[in-house]
Order: structure tokens, then sequence, then C-alpha cells
């Protein structure tokens, strides 16, 4: 506003200078009282023009700065809010990430137990098996002794027969039948 009246004065002080330079009083401008009601005029202008434009003018500069104010804010708030969020993300992964290593740990863990117990078990099979083959051999060994014997008993008698019969006679042999068969009846 101070810049329009500045300017509204020079004016006022140029031109009616000007005029009367230019013709010694006979020119655009008098200098009579019509120069007052110029001045006048020109400033009840200036008032409105002051009032209708200016003023306008300089509340719409003053909403206009806020508007950028405001905006300038809310970008300023818009990123902090995406710091704040990009923290927060980085934040949630790296809980991601230590939850899926603390899963992968405990997988690796229950892994490793389970394997000893899976080689503990197939240990144990397999000691079951060596026994059984053990039990198995041992029974084998004694159906074979046990075989081996009755045969060894069946070779000897068949010996043991054949001698009585070559040296036994007749009369021997029926005796020896009659002892037998009289033993029989008495456990009988």
């Amino acid at each position: 506003m101070i810049r329009v009246l500045a300017i509204a004065a020079l004016l006022l002080g140029v031109v009616p200078a000007a005029a009367l330079a230019s013709e010694g009083g006979g020119g655009l401008i008098n200098l009579d009282r019509s120069i007052v009601i110029q001045g006048i005029n020109f400033l009840l202008l200036l008032l409105i023009l002051g009032k209708l434009l200016y003023k306008p003018l300089l509340a719409k500069m003053e909403e206009r700065t806020q508007a950028i104010r405001k905006s300038l804010e809310e970008a300023q708030a818009a990123r902090a809010e995406a710091q704040r969020e990009r923290e927060e993300h980085a934040a949630k992964l790296q809980a991601a990430y230590a939850e899926a290593q603390a899963i992968r740990a405990t997988a690796l863990k229950e892994a490793a137990e389970e394997q000893r117990r899976l080689v503990e078990g197939a240990r144990a099979e397999a000691g079951r098996l060596v026994e059984s083959a053990r039990n198995e051999m041992a029974q084998e060994v004694t159906r074979a002794r046990q075989a081996l014997r009755q045969e060894v008993v069946d070779l000897a008698i068949s010996a043991a027969e054949r001698l009585i019969r070559k040296s036994l006679r007749d009369e021997d042999h029926r005796r020896i039948v009659q002892d037998a068969i009289g033993r029989v009846d008495k456990v009988n």
C-alpha cells in the first residue's frame, strides 16, 4: 500500500510540473482548483482500489501463503509417517527373520533328535536281531548235538547189536529177551 501511495504522490508532483513546463499554464492540467479536485478524485480512487483490489489481493496472497505452508507441513508429516512406516516394516521384517531363524533352529533340533531316536531304534533292532540270531544258532547247535547224539547212540546200538549177534548164541539171546520182558512186567 505504501508503494502505491508513493507512486501516486510522485505522479501528482511530476504531472503538473510537466504540464506547467510545456505551456505556461494552458495545458491539460490547470493549476487552479481542478487540480485539487483531481487529487481528491485520485485519492478516492486509490482508497476504492485499495479496498476493492489491494486488500483482497493481499488476502488471496496470504491465503496462498497459508495453503503453501499447510502443504509443506502435510508433506513433512507424510515424510515423517513414511519414515515411521519404513522403520516399522524394517522392525517387522527383522522380527520375521528372527522368528524364521528360531523356527529353523527348532526344526534342526527336532530333526537331530529324530535322527538320534531313529539311530537308537535301529541299533536296538540290530541288537535284537543279533540276539535272535544267536538264540537261533544256539538252538540249531543244540538240535544238531541232539541229532548227533541220537545218531551216535543209533550207531552204537547198531554196532552193539552186530557184535552181540555174532557173540551171543541163540539161547543167550532168548534169555536176555525173557529178562527184558520180566522187567517190563515188573514196571507195569
